[in-house]
């Protein structure tokens, strides 16, 4: 394999690498998945392909399969250094990134690439949706149009939650929230039981943590991560990856009279679209520019996207 050239700056805490020099990376392996693999991982507007993952994602898989074999190197000598025997607890992923850019088919993809490699059969995944407050709650604090901001979740559950999970509790269980009603389904647990890798996706996953009323800092969410991944764009791009992908919904899923958002459905595409335009204005932006962007330099990987949607640019934190 070629020598990799890396583009190294002293004032930079990250080596930046275009895609050309990332797709070296993957040292030749096959590519593991088809193209009924893609159809079924993509979401909606996402222009995943076979090519994408490829370039991308099997580097990318190659890389944390090395972290998660590493860590399980540093495990084996804590527990030489202890004189005992227990069990490694999960290794845990975190993606972060604005609505409609994707971060949710790139966990996805991560999950099922992980789970081709020989030591890693087990990975799970969850979203922090399900630790959004139901709708009632939302309504009677008055943050139903701020949903997706870090105080529209049960933060602290979400920290049991993986605390729990990286702790090496057997079974853990989140709320599941669905996308059709809008809403937290109160008779469903999606449980995780005692995986290898846990990947937890969602907007805030990268958030910082709070200070609180006395001064102190309590934990983040970030500080049971043994990896992060931030899925970057443009904010233009997203944009219109989130409006494209709204007037697909208005025509898909939006017609199902179940849907929180069945009245968009009957919208004209002049209305729909400014219908769109106006809940990323209003909602969407101003809660990526001020809770989701910031928090773009915590991760250990960025992945720049370019407008149509395929990744250009990978950020990768020094060690």
């Amino acid at each position: 394999m070629e020598p990799t050239q890396l583009q190294d700056t002293s004032i930079s805490p990250f080596v930046e690498l275009d895609r050309q020099t990332w797709a070296r990376l993957s040292n030749k392996m096959e590519q593991p998945l088809n193209v009924e693999d893609i159809e079924r991982l993509r979401g909606l507007g996402d222009g995943l392909d076979l090519r994408e993952v490829r370039d991308v994602y099997l580097p990318l898989s190659r890389l944390l399969y090395l972290y998660v074999t590493g860590a399980g190197a540093t495990h084996q000598a804590t527990m030489t250094f202890l004189g005992e025997k227990t069990r490694q607890t999960p290794f845990v992923i975190g993606v972060a990134g604005s609505v409609a850019v994707g971060k949710s088919t790139t966990a996805r993809v991560l999950q099922e690439m992980l789970r081709r490699w020989p030591q890693t059969p087990d990975v799970q995944l969850i979203t922090t949706d399900g630790f959004l407050y139901p709708n009632a709650e939302l309504e009677r604090r008055g943050l139903m149009e701020r949903k997706g901001f870090p105080e529209s979740y049960d933060r602290r559950a979400l920290l049991r939650f993986v605390s729990a999970v990286k702790s090496g509790a057997p079974e853990v269980s989140a709320p599941v929230y669905s996308h059709l009603t809008y809403d937290i389904l109160p008779a469903e647990r999606n449980v995780v039981r005692s995986p290898q890798v846990l990947i937890v996706e969602g907007l805030n996953v990268l958030q910082p943590a709070r200070t609180r009323s006395d001064g102190t800092v309590g934990l983040a969410l970030s500080d049971f991560f043994d990896f992060s991944v931030y899925v970057d764009a443009r904010t233009s791009d997203i944009e219109e990856w989130y409006i494209s992908r709204f007037m697909k919904l208005r025509s898909g899923a939006f017609l199902d009279p179940a849907s929180y958002f069945h009245r968009y459905s009957k919208l004209s595409d002049f209305e729909a679209r400014a219908t769109a335009r106006r809940i990323w204005k209003s909602i969407n932006e101003p809660n990526l520019k001020e809770n989701v962007l910031p928090t773009r330099g915590r991760a250990q990987l960025v992945l720049r996207k370019s407008g149509d949607h395929s990744v250009t640019r990978m950020l990768l934190r020094k060690i």
